[in-house]
């Protein structure tokens, strides 16, 4: 029989760090890039925890200017979000947008994010995953 290896968790605080470059770290650390059994075609296991999510540095102009744009499938079905409502309602998902954005974009992409997770005590009152 296999045994099955437990993932490693690396912990990662982002207080007072941009938002990008916080993003750029965790997409890095998930890839698994900083390991010596680094390949393209495979996701390691690792899980990434971020910590202190809800004080990452945000420009005041990115903040008010930053859209985020998706589009329904319906006719007139655009739909844009502002980066600072979209930062009062959820703090992690503006997060895990900008990791999104660097991570390659193949069939690997959900596999990485799923493998980033929030720390319940680092957060708004909604709360870890």
């Amino acid at each position: 029989m296999k045994e099955s290896k437990k993932p490693e968790t690396i912990t990662v605080d982002v207080r007072d760090i941009s938002l990008g470059r916080a993003a750029s770290k965790a997409a890095f650390l998930l890839r698994g890039k900083d390991r010596p059994d680094f390949a393209y075609h495979r996701a390691p296991l690792i899980i990434i925890e971020i910590k202190n999510y809800d004080k990452v540095k945000i420009g005041t102009k990115k903040m008010a200017q930053k859209v985020y744009i998706r589009y329904t499938g319906y006719p007139s079905g655009l739909r844009k979000t502002k980066l600072s409502d979209l930062y009062k309602k959820d703090s992690k998902m503006v997060f895990r947008k900008a990791v999104w954005g660097m991570l390659p974009k193949n069939k690997l992409r959900k596999v990485f994010i799923k493998n980033l997770v929030f720390s319940a005590n680092g957060g708004s009152a909604s709360g870890g995953e």
